[in-house]
């Protein structure tokens, strides 16, 4: 067999292989969907959630959806909830990965670039002085206000960028740069808020949670998630290439710059739609993209549809635990995330040897 011939069975074997871990990580992504929509604080269990789920998709069937209640439960709080929970976390990390992979530095994600702590600024300023950037929104104040700070976040540093040469260490300084300044603006309106509830309320949002799911919002979401991310791996070869290097994309005929500003536009988009509507929530954009780069290489063209079901899978399972371990109250999912990411981050960070990053 000759050395072509070889090379291309290698190739093809390590597709078959990427295919079959992305296909067993949508398997558990299913097993998770009933194991949540099964368990929860109100009494409706497997055999009724799938007798109501059942029943809408096929009404000619006869199943019997059993009472309202159970109904309400399953179709109107559990749903809406793993749905958006797999949509936040399916965004989030095909951003996190797209981010890493141009600015080449594996300890991006939207805290380090200023979008998160924007989005706190944003929520901030429309719960406690009631300040919102488009006044006439109404009960989404604090939506639109999280959005609008997040892309002004991401504008502020893409500018800032741009006065050094719009090179990934300016990015990723100027991100930092904006991040502690939105910080701080947040912790200053809290500390002159007059009350305290008001307070309570920022600090509830700045945790992340998706107990305010509903099909009107996810509405909202889908479209803008479906997109960046289909637009994200169509940018995967050019991501491939700006990944070694922009000597070597310049080379290759690809205008690292124009890729750059696209890709992280992209996810600047993804990352502000989410985050408005759940709070923030965080390492689910940072951990992602280093386990499905663990599973299955750093190819983009892989490595983000991985992303993007390892991320859905770990937002629904970190919720289903936020819901079901303090039952019936409930955590913030932010800090099962944290308290999840935490020790991951601390292991990629004393591996990085192993993991290639020095």
């Amino acid at each position: 067999m000759s050395t072509a011939a070889e090379l291309k069975s290698l190739y093809k074997k390590g597709r078959k292989r990427k295919v079959i871990v992305i296909a067993s990580i949508l398997l558990a992504l299913v097993v998770s969907i009933i194991i949540s929509v099964s368990f929860g604080a109100g009494s409706p269990r497997f055999n009724e959630a799938m007798s109501v789920i059942f029943s809408k998709i096929f009404p000619s069937l006869g199943i019997d959806a059993g009472s309202k209640l159970t109904q309400t439960i399953i179709l109107d709080l559990r749903l809406p909830r793993i749905v958006l929970a797999m949509l936040a976390g399916a965004g989030l990390a095909a951003a996190g990965a797209t981010m890493q992979g141009v600015l080449r530095n594996p300890l991006v994600s939207s805290y380090t670039l200023g979008i998160s702590s924007a989005a706190g600024f944003g929520a901030s300023l429309a719960i406690i002085f009631g300040i919102g950037v488009i006044n006439s929104f109404g009960g989404y104040l604090i939506i639109v206000n999280a959005f609008c700070f997040s892309m002004l976040a991401m504008l502020l540093v893409y500018g800032i960028a741009r006065l050094r040469g719009m090179t990934t260490s300016t990015m990723i300084l100027a991100g930092v740069a904006i991040s502690y300044l939105f910080s701080a603006l947040s912790s200053l309106i809290q500390y002159i808020a007059p009350e305290h509830t008001a307070v309570a309320q920022v600090v509830f949002w700045l945790m992340g949670g998706l107990s305010s799911a509903t099909w009107q919002n996810i509405i909202f979401i889908l479209p803008i998630v479906v997109v960046t991310i289909v637009l994200m791996i169509q940018q995967s070869w050019n991501i491939n290439v700006l990944s070694m290097g922009e000597s070597i994309a310049t080379s290759l005929g690809v205008n690292s710059k124009r890729v750059m500003a696209f890709a992280m536009i992209l996810s600047t988009l993804v990352t502000a739609a989410i985050i408005s509507f759940t709070g923030v929530i965080g390492f689910v954009c940072l951990v992602s993209p280093h386990l499905a780069r663990m599973l299955i290489g750093g190819d983009h063209r892989f490595l983000i549809p991985c992303s993007v079901v390892v991320g859905a899978c770990l937002l629904l399972c970190s919720d289903t635990v936020a819901r079901l371990i303090l039952a019936p109250a409930e955590l913030p999912v932010g800090i099962v995330t944290s308290l999840l990411g935490v020790p991951f981050f601390i292991y990629m960070l004393i591996s990085r040897r192993r993991q290639g990053w020095d």
